[in-house]
């Protein structure tokens, strides 16, 4: 059964979303049959994709005013437009973040949006390049900071049919410095030893080489936000690394002279 999203009966479902880059279109073009999708995003040549998507680029006003507010923009840039819509949100707005880390983003969006404004930090566990024509199976983190969020999950698992996985920002955060900000390092630091051989490689390194490529294209942001705003990555780094120390030594143990 299908489910439109947690909209009052009463006026237009709408949806603004603020950042209409590769990931912000992802979710337009998920979000767009069910309610009414208004985006802004700085670039002006955008015009064609949100046509196709059923998308209206308008003024970061009129987004600030719709009923849910997605934020698809670095990490980074986060408190600023955070700051910029603060006065022009409605008393009952919802606003959902999509970043890669938790913690820092529900932070700076409790302090800087008035008290009135539900908060749900959430972190699609998949990308543009990763994500097929469906979203069915995939898997997407709620990490709720304020008000409610039950039907907001339901719509995710009932109409987009997604694995919905709620947790704290800690937690979420603690257990991605290993399976998204170690795994992005290790992918970028192998990529610095290519050009790798066609031919001579092992299925395992087939996997590892599928992994390099589903984050090349990531921007830089994406990249630094994983592991410099995820507060518990460095040390996962330089856990893993006195690993890495340790058994290095152990095999010049067992080599040969």
């Amino acid at each position: 059964m299908r489910h439109s999203l947690p909209l009052p009966h009463d006026e237009p479902p709408s949806v603004g979303l603020i950042g209409f880059g590769a990931f912000g279109q992802l979710v337009a073009r998920h979000i767009a049959p069910y309610a009414p999708v208004f985006a802004h995003d700085s670039r002006n040549s955008l015009e064609d994709t949100a046509q196709a998507l059923g998308v209206q680029l308008t003024d970061l006003r009129t987004v600030a005013r719709c009923r849910i507010i997605i934020l698809a923009v670095p990490v980074q840039a986060m408190a600023d437009v955070l700051e910029s819509i603060a006065p022009l949100l409605r008393s009952d707005a919802l606003v959902i973040d999509v970043g890669s880390v938790k913690v820092k983003p529900v932070e700076i969006m409790v302090s800087l949006l008035p008290s009135t404004v539900s908060i749900i930090g959430t972190h699609p566990l998949f990308g543009p390049q990763s994500a097929g024509q469906t979203t069915a199976g995939l898997k997407i983190v709620l990490c709720p900071a304020r008000g409610p969020y039950h039907t907001v999950a339901a719509f995710l698992r009932k109409t987009l049919r997604l694995n919905v996985i709620i947790c704290t920002p800690e937690y979420h955060d603690q257990n991605m410095a290993v399976t998204q900000a170690l795994t992005h390092w290790l992918a970028q630091g192998l990529k610095t030893l290519e050009p790798f051989s066609p031919h001579l490689t092992t299925r395992s390194f087939d996997l590892l080489r599928d992994a390099m490529k589903m984050v090349e294209k990531d921007a830089p942001q994406v990249f630094e936000a994983i592991e410099c705003l995820n507060p518990y990555a460095s040390s996962m780094r330089k856990q893993y690394l006195g690993l890495l120390s340790t058994l290095d030594k152990k095999l010049d143990t067992l080599t040969p002279a």
